[in-house]
């Protein structure tokens, strides 16, 4: 209930700022023209949709194979794999890690699976300095922010508040030139990676078939954070599995395209294990925790395995409605937005989370956007069916019993249509005196108005003037 209420709360306040919603929706608005020029570029973008589809539905239904075929080969290259059941493993695992080689220092790249399981925060009560080097994630963790979106962390800052954020921490002047802030980044980062002893990523994808990670992004800063320290550690998720190398020729177009208008990002890396004998460069030991953290529960679901399928590309979000009006902090959950309101509850806890389902329009725009065609709207369907079945509230199951008790005799059934016309009659007045118990829906809602006449009646007279 503190999750819901909160959410409530954060909702109705960025819902009234309209110049906020203004500026995320001409920020998005600029990424769906981007997307539609690159989404003409390929050849059939609907059969490029199925064939990912088809790809994850293959990989997803035979994990247990990829993902041994996965950590096989990577470990003949010398990398460890540490297969983690909760984040709290995680955390302790990086922390153990950190502690043996004695590190002071680390540096991180963009991975949402360290924000779902909130391993900076652990890794600083233990001791350690932890910096994100991802232009988005390092303008918020200064802002003391959650990420905004998947793709774009800092969307929601403008650049006179990043200089502002920049001139407050890091001294520096004031600017509004995008391509002096991110040189001002840039400039602290250069020392970061130099000194950490430690580089921690995520994965995009991983390549069953050879072994390696893919990390796609568009600074360069994951590439630096894999390859300078002498230990990197990759934190993934254990659904981001690809049977074939060559199936990153669909998804890594795909990505870019559905992330972020592009036609494909900047740096694009496979990475499969620690610096090999003849090598010059590349860290000498390589990590790669595969979380679970309740995947295989939603992966025992064959009704919302499919969800499993996502490739954080945002594009749920991006079209989402419901995300453009509250944004993305007003989740209070790593995921936001469609997929994030599917996953969560899962991830999560179905009661404490359920609220999230219901924060959407089911107008289906998510589902027609996602790349791998997950079934997006009618997940969120399900969620809400399966709290009502799990444990609804007290008042949730009265009024689901009167409900059907009710429509399952059609003279109560009518006798309400007849109350329910003279109840919108009498509404107003009863708003007005504040007794009425859904005002805080009602007042912000014109309910149309109910025919003089019902259907049935009409239908009746129908029947009977053909018959005389």
């Amino acid at each position: 209930m503190i999750a819901s209420k909160d959410f409530a709360a954060r909702s109705r306040q960025v819902a009234a700022d309209l110049t906020h919603r203004g500026f995320i929706h001409k920020a998005l608005s600029g990424y769906e023209l981007k997307r539609d020029e690159n989404i003409g570029k390929f050849q059939n973008w609907g059969a490029a949709r199925q064939s990912a589809a088809e790809i994850k539905w293959e990989t997803i239904n035979h994990l247990d194979h990829y993902l041994v075929e996965f950590t096989s080969k990577l470990e003949a290259r010398g990398a460890k794999v540490f297969w983690a059941t909760t984040g709290q493993q995680v955390c302790d695992y990086v922390s153990d890690l950190a502690r043996d080689k004695g590190a002071k220092k680390i540096v991180k790249s963009k991975a949402m699976t360290s924000e779902e399981v909130h391993l900076n925060a652990a890794l600083r009560k233990a001791g350690y300095e932890v910096v994100e080097s991802d232009l988005g994630e390092y303008i918020v963790e200064l802002a003391g922010h959650a990420p905004y979106h998947f793709v774009f962390p800092a969307m929601h800052l403008k650049r006179e508040e990043i200089s502002a954020l920049f001139e407050k921490e890091l001294g520096t002047a004031p600017t509004r030139d995008p391509e002096e802030l991110t040189m001002i980044a840039r400039k602290v980062m250069r020392q970061v990676y130099c000194t950490a002893d430690i580089g921690i990523s995520g994965a995009n994808f991983a390549i069953a078939e050879t072994g390696m990670i893919s990390i796609t992004e568009n600074e360069g800063n994951a590439r630096l954070t894999t390859s300078l320290p002498k230990v990197h550690v990759a934190i993934m998720g254990i659904e981001k599995v690809l049977p074939n190398l060559s199936d990153l020729a669909l998804f890594l177009p795909m990505l870019a395209t559905a992330g972020a208008g592009q036609a494909l990002t900047g740096y694009n890396s496979m990475i499969g294990g620690p610096r090999q004998p003849g090598e010059i460069d590349g860290p000498e030991e390589m990590h790669v925790i595969l979380l679970d953290n309740h995947r295989t529960q939603l992966l025992a679901d064959p009704e919302q395995r499919d969800a499993l399928h996502c490739i954080r590309c945002g594009a749920c979000l991006n079209v989402c409605p419901v995300y453009r009006s509250v944004g993305g902090h007003a989740y209070g959950t790593t995921y936001a937005g469609p997929i994030g309101s599917v996953i969560t509850p899962h991830l999560r806890g179905l009661h404490e989370w359920k609220h999230l389902s219901n924060a959407s329009s089911l107008c289906g725009a998510c589902t027609g956007a996602c790349p791998v065609k997950i079934d997006l709207h009618h997940h969120l369907l399900h969620n809400r069916r399966n709290a009502a079945k799990a444990k609804p509230a007290w008042w949730e199951k009265i009024a689901y019993d009167v409900f059907a008790w009710v429509m399952d005799r059609p003279a109560l059934y009518r006798l309400a249509g007849k109350l329910g016309y003279w109840g919108q009659k009498l509404h107003p007045l009863v708003e007005r005196t504040f007794l009425d118990p859904a005002r805080s829906w009602t007042v912000t809602r014109e309910v149309p108005k109910l025919a003089p006449e019902p259907f049935r009646d009409l239908w009746k007279k129908r029947r009977q003037s053909a018959t005389t």
